[in-house]
């Protein structure tokens, strides 16, 4: 029994998908959704449990030796959609700007096409919720439900804008970047524009923070260690002719080496320190959510390279460059074995884009593959 008669068609399953997106830790149809879905599994191989509001699916193989885990994950984008289609976000304000719609279904593909063939090993499916944030893989991780079921490998995919329908990329080691939110307050003393002597100015000491931290990548980073600090608002003043008591600057830090990361925040702290010398301002600092790096076991991930070179002559495989994207499915990889993948759709418009438009045809390769590459690992390990 194949993917489409169980779900009927997948690209009408992405479709519904795409129409509910939901924030993390609120994909409350999102799951009900998964579940119904999963309930039509007609095999007794089949076992369900949630946790929050993920969904974690087990599939018997038939000697069960392993368990081979899969993830995909659930959450939309705040973001105001604009793309053409006719089944586009009923939840304004909210779209599947990132393809975890995608990766569901590819999920739901996969699930259906491992009940009606079982591989050797188990299968565990997880729908991860939060993965644009607050961040869904580390206590999912951690919970007892995913703990009970821990798999010995553990596999993920993203789809990749940039790259045709048919194309795979990936490298061992380094996919992607450790990522931090960073938040920093300032507050001084307000006052009248005329008298600027009787105040200190938050957005003049903001102004200087924000070309300090320009410095770091340049002056405090090996330069063969690749780090991005990054601002992207800044927040002060109510008037033209106040000087502004208080100003917010929020942006993101990435580091392609870990042990970048805490030198980073140990220079932004040390220049807050300096700021509140220099102007008289008082200063906070939040550094949000943090995302480790995916980092690709190299064993792994070589054996699946040299299977698609060997076993799938339509897929291109490209070794890519790590790229300084944030994905915490790096806590997973950082306990278990495995490897993410890119998988190419075809659009013009990249990654929360309010244009995004992958290509469906991605989605039975994708599955092909999934299904295909479980089952081969499988009957590898046996002999």
């Amino acid at each position: 029994m194949g993917a489409s008669s169980v779900f009927g068609d997948l690209v009408e399953v992405r479709r519904a998908l795409h129409r509910i997106p939901e924030p993390g830790f609120q994909e409350f149809k999102t799951q009900a959704f998964l579940l119904d879905a999963v309930g039509r599994l007609p095999s007794d191989r089949v076992e369900v449990k949630t946790w929050r509001t993920g969904v974690l699916v087990r599939v018997k193989g038939r000697t069960g030796a392993r368990c081979i885990g899969y993830r995909a994950d659930m959450d939309g984008l705040a973001i105001e959609e604009d793309t053409s289609y006719p089944f586009r976000s009923e939840h304004p304000g909210f779209m599947h700007a990132c393809g975890h719609d995608v990766h569901m279904t590819i999920a739901l593909g996969l699930l259906a096409e491992l009940v009606a063939s079982p591989a050797d090993d188990d299968v565990l499916v997880v729908f991860q919720p939060a993965e644009e944030g607050p961040g869904g893989a580390k206590p999912m991780l951690e919970s007892e439900e995913f703990r009970a079921w821990k798999p010995d490998l553990m596999l993920a995919l993203h789809i990749a804008p940039e790259y045709p329908v048919g194309t795979i990329a990936t490298r061992p080691g380094t996919l992607f970047a450790n990522t931090s939110e960073l938040f920093i307050d300032l507050k001084g003393v307000g006052g009248h524009a005329a008298f600027p002597h009787r105040t200190n100015d938050a957005i003049v000491a903001a102004a200087s923070l924000v070309m300090q931290l320009q410095t770091i990548v340049a002056r405090n980073v090996n330069p063969l260690e690749s780090a991005v600090v990054t601002l992207g608002v800044i927040q002060g003043g109510t008037r033209q002719n106040i000087i502004a008591e208080h100003v917010r600057l929020e942006g993101t830090i990435r580091t392609l080496s870990e042990g970048s990361m805490p030198a980073v925040k140990a220079r932004i702290e040390a220049l807050l320190a300096g700021l509140a010398s220099g102007f008289g301002v008082t200063t906070s600092l939040d550094y949000g959510s943090n995302y480790y790096q995916v980092y690709n076991h190299e064993t792994e991930t070589a054996s699946f390279m040299r299977w698609v070179r060997e076993e799938l002559p339509d897929v291109r495989l490209i070794e890519c460059d790590a790229a300084m994207t944030g994905e915490d499915f790096g806590y997973f990889l950082k306990e278990i074995p495995g490897f993410m993948f890119w998988l190419g759709v075809d659009t013009p418009y990249g990654l929360h884009h309010a244009k995004l438009e992958p290509s469906e045809d991605a989605i039975p390769l994708a599955v092909r593959v999934m299904s295909s590459y479980i089952r081969t690992i499988g009957t590898s390990a046996r002999s």
